[in-house]
């Protein structure tokens, strides 16, 4: 609170006038306000100067940080000079950075003091200062800087990407082309998924086949790969396709993000997504299933002797205070079944292989808490009991968020809804191969990471927000970039902004300028002036005679899966049109041999003359077209005549496809039964809408 009370004060003694709109500025800035006062002169703001010359000086600011800052200054484009820290205020065209501690309130935030004669920057640390030049960087380029004053600081301490490059390997340069584009935004951290079953990208010297083994593979592609024999191949093997950053090349990347304050976080799994781990080191598996096996065994201690052994190379080469463990989506079946995991969950008292997942990781915890450093992990960490001191990242949903929040842990938000950006940003027949789904750049924005039932004191424990980026489907760079851009920038602005400066048809129109300088700079992003949409059934309600009508789902084997409910049994006949995506409440989804089979009451007897429905089809999630749908009619419900036999050949393709299964003519009738039957591909039947008229 005094912070805050010192910083209005600040501001009240620099400022006077309206606040003006920030144009340019991403993400949006707290207060922006014109106008100057001299001690009992006030000016009011007027366009600046920017292209004349300036002398750069610093105050308080040591070695390091004053050539950090020099090169974010000479990048926001102004005309430099650099001259000794003491300057003359009187003189026209100074550049002055003050760090001054306690200023604002966070060491992220700053102010920049803008008169005709130059400009004051003042912070609480350097990261404040190249926040601000970033901010000026975005006036230069846009044109837009009057005289006055911007004071802004983050609302989240974590504002962070998630990069995996374990899926198809990323190169020191793309991934430096990454960081120089979050330090524009102002996004400080780089989640780097280092390993999983398609490849183990970090030099490891006390286990060498990690790389000489397990960073290669044919085909290159994760997907010929996966739904090949998932073999790898010893390094320098013809046609053997991967890459891993060696530990020098992973230091200059290190280093090359603190220049920008950015931290990069790395990402060591455990003990799932561990395939490639146990094709180099196979004796880490559990006793029972010497073939294919993604967990690694815990009752082995060799598994805990390796895994500390790695994590010391990692915490010499990485100096963030977090390093990700992993934790996710192990299946666990087959520690119930290995001699050394029963072994242990004996010996330990263990009453669950959910204990036995927790024992892990509570034990790699206190190993990397001896090392003076804190683990974070996805949320599956909490079951069987959360370690004492974990950062917990909610992937899932918010729940595990919430109930880490409420135990005292503090928690990134990364829900999949709508922060997994591997899903298309536009109409999916428009977009590259993806995940599936539809995550447009308006729902990113959309998200609020403290929810609104959470209590003030836990909603504290929320330290940020992070986008993720998997990389499956994404063989190229510059597909990866496209899915990256802007919906990162979008992250950036949940992250620093507080809600009330939100205003996504503002924000829109900061992005589509950021998109295009991107592009002039030779980045590949989605091309947001272009974007086509949402699908156009989904925009406005559909009027038919079945609106509102009660449905029966025929027998319990045939009732739509929990998780894709929609509106429950009112879904079929509410009038809403599904969108691009299943999982956007409007399409009710049906897993089982039973398919779709309903009957829609008309409460009356009428001529009808068509029925209809939609259904979608995403191969990679196992969504697919049915291969036969049958229509049928009755007046009294019991008797039913056929009217309609539509089949259908359901092959595997690799974009999303919608078509309408249905029929056409004239008939009586007050119950219309629609039964849709799965083909042979097992998997979800995602239906919006049962349209009769």
């Amino acid at each position: 609170m005094r912070n805050i009370r010192l910083f209005l004060f600040f501001l009240t003694s620099l400022v006077f006038g309206a606040q003006l709109s920030a144009q340019s500025i991403t993400p949006a800035p707290l207060i922006v306000r014109g106008g100057v006062c001299n001690g009992e002169v006030c000016t009011p703001a007027e366009p600046f100067d920017y292209t004349q010359p300036f002398k750069l000086s610093f105050e308080g600011v040591d070695a390091v940080d004053i050539e950090r800052l020099t090169s974010a200054v000479m990048a926001t484009g102004l005309n430099i000079k650099r001259v000794k820290p003491a300057v003359n205020y009187s003189k026209k065209g100074y550049l002055h950075i003050l760090i001054r501690p306690d200023m604002l309130p966070n060491d992220e935030g700053y102010a920049i003091s803008t008169a005709h004669d130059g400009i004051i920057v003042t912070a609480n640390a350097p990261a404040g200062a190249f926040y601000a030049l970033q901010t000026m960087r975005q006036m230069v380029e846009s044109g837009d800087w009057q005289t006055g004053i911007i004071a802004d600081y983050p609302r989240f301490e974590y504002r962070g990407v998630l990069i995996d490059i374990s899926r198809h390997f990323r190169t020191v340069d793309f991934l430096k082309r990454q960081i120089d584009m979050m330090a524009r935004v102002k996004l400080n951290r780089l989640h780097l998924h280092l390993t999983d079953a398609a490849g183990w990208r970090l030099q490891v010297d006390s286990y060498p086949r990690l790389t000489s083994y397990a960073a290669w593979r044919t085909p290159h592609d994760w997907k010929g790969w996966w739904n090949g024999d998932r073999t790898f191949l010893e390094e320098g093997t013809e046609g053997a396709s991967g890459g891993y950053l060696t530990k020098a090349e992973a230091r200059e990347l290190v280093e090359y993000a603190a220049d920008r304050y950015i931290t990069i976080i790395p990402e060591i799994e455990m003990p799932g997504h561990s395939d490639e781990v146990l094709a180099a080191y196979p004796e880490l598996k559990c006793t029972h299933n010497p073939e294919r096996q993604g967990e690694l065994c815990i009752g082995k201690e060799a598994t805990f002797e390796m895994m500390q052994a790695i994590l010391d190379e990692v915490i010499e080469i990485f100096p963030s205070e977090y390093i990700h463990i992993g934790g996710d989506e192990a299946s666990k079946e087959n520690w119930k079944l290995c001699e050394d995991c029963q072994r242990r969950m004996r010996e330990e008292g263990l009453e669950s292989v959910d204990e036995l997942q927790s024992y892990m990781i509570r034990r790699m915890e206190q190993y990397l808490n001896s090392k003076g450093r804190q683990i974070i992990g996805w949320d599956e960490i909490l079951e069987g009991g959360l370690a004492p001191n974990a950062t917990v990242m909610s992937w899932r949903g918010e729940e595990g968020g919430r109930t880490a929040a409420e135990a005292g842990h503090k928690v990134i938000m990364s829900p999949h809804g709508y922060c997994y950006i591997d899903a298309p940003q536009d109409a999916p027949y428009s977009q590259p191969e993806s995940i599936g789904g539809y995550l447009p750049l308006e729902k990113v924005y959309s998200y609020e990471p403290i929810p609104e039932t959470l209590d003030e004191e836990v909603g504290k424990y929320i330290s940020g927000v992070q986008a993720n980026l998997w990389a499956e489907f994404i063989v190229e760079d510059s597909h990866y970039e496209h899915m990256l851009w802007p919906r990162a920038i979008a992250i950036a602005e949940i992250g620093w902004s507080m809600p009330e400066n939100k205003n996504y048809a503002d924000f829109r129109r900061r992005a589509v300028a950021i998109v295009d300088r991107m592009i002039e700079e030779g980045y590949t992003p989605f091309d947001l002036k272009n974007e086509i949409g949402n699908r156009p059934e989904s925009l406005t309600d559909v009027e038919h005679l079945a609106l509102g009508k009660p449905v029966t789902y025929v027998s319990p084997s045939r009732y739509y899966a929990p998780k894709y409910a929609a509106q429950g049994d009112a879904t079929l006949t509410d009038g809403k049109r599904g969108t691009w995506t299943y999982a956007d409440e409007r399409w009710q989804g049906f897993l089982g041999r039973g398919g779709v089979d309903v009957i829609v009451d008309l409460e009356e007897v009428m001529t009808i003359h068509s029925v209809s429905a939609d259904f979608m089809q995403i191969c990679g999630p196992g969504v697919f077209m049915p291969c036969l749908v049958e229509i049928a009619v009755s007046e009294d419900g019991e008797n039913f005549t056929k009217i309609a036999d539509v089949e259908w050949e359901v092959v595997l393709d690799e974009l999303p496809s919608f078509k309408a299964f249905g029929w056409e003519g004239e008939t009586r009738a007050r119950y219309v039964r629609y039964k849709a039957h799965r083909s042979k591909y097992t998997g979800f039947l995602f239906v919006d809408e049962i349209i009769i008229k």
